[in-house]
Formats: structure tokens, sequence, C-alpha cells
């Protein structure tokens, strides 16, 4: 009898723990992914986010010149869709674990291919891909969650930024894709069916990083010939407008405002508003 009551109540207490584990709750150090377009690739980083929780973090909690996971839980890794360039060193397109050494002066940002660990216990410095130094910034606020984001962002460049209690560090990831670009234009164009959206697009990346003048209005022309549309005229009216074609782009601008009001259009009925007045000033 004994016997069969132990039996018994070790099965309870292994179904119990096998039901137990099985239990989901809240992650007290949530994970997060934040992604960021930069040039023609993106640029991701997945992390978890401890809270202060009333703690000092940085030279306790995080001792100065240690080697630090850069969040909680398994390492943060930050993944790169396309060749870029962090800090200004080309690194490779893959998944890089983000290790960093902080001290009261500056950070050392280590990029490691050691992305599956959890936290910092094997980290392994002959894995290191990229190592660079960089500035600390003391935070007027308080940061309770641990935070990494991109900011200062433009088409083809963001900084990627670690904040956490007072301190703030961030660095640089940029992609230059002018080259690829300017020959895939060269590409598009010489095939036999080049459709209104592809020169426009020509046109307008030209007008953007201020090349050729004749090209974004020859291509803008084309644009508008083939597909007659507000933003169309308006596009090609901004190109006649840099060539000092003044009367041909207020004819344009007329063109794509009135449709554009048709259209319903605000965005577009303003932007072919300023063709005419700037133009009318002339």
């Amino acid at each position: 009898m004994k016997v069969q009551v132990s039996t018994l109540l070790l099965a309870l207490t292994l179904g119990f723990g096998t039901a137990n584990a099985q239990i989901r709750t809240p992650e007290p150090s949530p994970s997060a992914t934040v992604s960021q377009a930069i040039g023609l690739g993106t640029a991701t980083i997945s992390y978890s986010r401890p809270s202060l929780k009333g703690r000092k973090m940085f030279n306790h909690q995080v001792p100065y010149g240690s080697v630090w996971r850069t969040g909680a839980n398994k390492i943060t890794n930050l993944t790169l869709s396309e060749d870029m360039e962090v800090a200004g060193h080309k690194l490779a397109a893959g998944t890089y674990a983000l290790f960093t050494i902080p001290t009261a002066t500056e950070w050392t940002i280590i990029l490691n291919n050691g992305a599956n660990q959890w936290g910092s216990y094997t980290y392994d410095q002959k894995d290191d891909v990229l190592r660079f130094k960089v500035k600390p910034e003391k935070l007027a606020k308080k940061e309770e969650h641990f935070t990494i984001d991109f900011t200062d962002f433009s088409p083809t460049k963001a900084h990627l930024s670690i904040r956490w209690e007072n301190t703030a560090v961030k660095f640089a990831i940029s992609q230059d894709p002018h080259a690829r670009i300017m020959a895939q234009i060269k590409d598009e164009l010489a095939k036999a069916d080049v459709k209104a959206s592809t020169y426009l697009a020509a046109s307008n990346y030209y007008f953007d990083t201020k090349s050729d003048q004749q090209a974004v209005y020859d291509w803008a022309k084309k644009a508008v010939d083939l597909d007659p549309k507000f933003w169309t005229h308006y596009y090609f009216a901004r190109a006649a407008a840099l060539n000092g074609k003044c009367e041909e782009a207020i004819v344009h601008a007329k063109a794509g405002l009135a449709m554009a009001k048709e259209a319903g259009d605000q965005a577009y009925v303003i932007n072919n508003q300023s063709i005419i007045d700037q133009c009318s000033k002339k």
C-alpha cells in the first residue's frame, strides 16, 4: 500500500511539474526587434530590454572594463541584409553578435561571429569581426528601459543608438548605392519598352542627386508624354523649372493642378501650385 501511495504521489508531482513548465509568462526583459532601411538594404537589431528597477547599472550591475552582452538574455544581434559600412568600416551582409565593453570615458563596440550564444559567457575574441571605440554621452533624463534604436537617419545612413540609465552611445551604419543605381538606370533605359514609371524614377533620382539637369528634363518629358497624370505633370513641371523653362513648367503645373483637384489629392495640389508660384515670380 505504501508503495502504491508513493507511486501515485510521484506521478502527481511529475505531472504537475510538466504542466507548470508549459505555463507562459511575460518576459522580465522583453525581447524587441527594430529594423531600418539604409541605402538598398536593411539593418535589424534584435535584443532584450532589461529595466533599472531601482538598480545602479554602469560600474555596478554592468562592470566597467568587462565584456557585456549589451542587453539581457541571448546576445544582442545586428543583422545586415547587404554589405554596409559600420562606423566607417566595411562589413559584409550577415548576422553578428553585438558585444560592448563600457567604461566611463569610452566604449568598445564589438561585432562578433558568435550570434547564437546566451549572454557573454562563451565570448571569444578570436571570433571578433570588427572592434572600434566610441565616446559615451550623458543623458539629461534617466532612461529606465534599456533601448537600442536607429536615429539621425537619411536614405543612406542611420545611427545605431544604445541608451540606458544616464548613458548613451551611438555609431553610424551606412551604404552608398549610387553606382549601383546609376548602372541600373542605364540598363533599364536601354530596354525596348521603357515604362513611364521607369523614366520618372530615373528623372527623380537625377534630380535628388543633382546629376545631369538635361536628363532630368528629358526623362520627365517622356514620362508625362507616356502617362499624363497629375504627378507626372508635376515632376515634368519641376524639371522644366529646373532648366529655366518656366512657361512650359506653368502649363504642365496648371494641368497637374486641375487633375489633382479632381482626384482630391491635396499633396499634389500644393506641389503643382508651388511650381506655378515659383515660376510666376520670374
